[in-house]
């Protein structure tokens, strides 16, 4: 049986209504920065973006568009990247000469979103600005701009609003993290509907 979210938390790093409170500034200076510009499309990197994009959405009173992408570079219950990074689901939608918006949840080495934006940057955007809600500059590897940033974090191990432990949790409205000791002495991938 998979235990409860609240087996493995540490400690509630930020709460949902400094998340929410937060998301609504983004949206308002993402608002303002793009007030003039016709062709904004926000790209959600999937799947730990997609909380933090929906609520975004909801502050951004310009029109814009959406699509996703899904690239990888974590195994199954790692923590760090492999460093080998590719594209699971392409964007549906053409990019050339559109303002794109990296919608992201979490930056630590840089070396995922470093892959993204010259994947992007080659189809011939407008421009290309990045959006994360966690930035962990303690663990970046390869230097990346980052224009809007939820919130710059400590190097802990994080779960909730979309981010998730081993594929479970992602629903949680806070980011919580990790108790390392209880993952270690019961490994989510070791539950019983996993990988059998």
């Amino acid at each position: 049986m998979i235990p409860s979210y609240d087996f493995y938390l540490s400690e509630v790093l930020i709460e949902a209504e400094a998340l929410q409170k937060r998301v609504a500034e983004l949206g308002a200076q993402i608002s303002a920065d793009y007030d003039h510009n016709d062709a904004l499309m926000l790209i959600c990197i999937l799947k730990g973006g997609v909380m933090f994009l929906t609520d975004l959405m909801r502050h951004i009173d310009v029109p814009h568009e959406i699509d996703f992408l899904s690239v990888s570079s974590y195994g199954r219950g790692a923590r760090a990247t492999t460093g080998s990074v590719r594209i699971d689901m392409d964007l549906r939608e053409e990019v050339t000469g559109k303002h794109l918006l990296i919608i992201e949840d979490i930056i630590d080495s840089g070396t995922t979103l470093r892959f993204v934006m010259d994947v992007l940057n080659a189809r011939h955007p407008a421009s290309i600005r990045l959006c994360t809600l966690l930035d962990k500059p303690s663990r970046r590897v390869i230097p990346i701009p980052v224009d809007y940033t939820g919130f710059v974090i400590e190097d802990k191990f994080v779960y909730g609003y979309g981010l998730d432990l081993d594929e479970k949790y992602r629903n949680l409205p806070f980011i919580g993290v990790v108790d390392l000791e209880k993952l270690k002495a019961n490994p989510l991938s070791q539950s019983g509907d996993e990988g059998m």
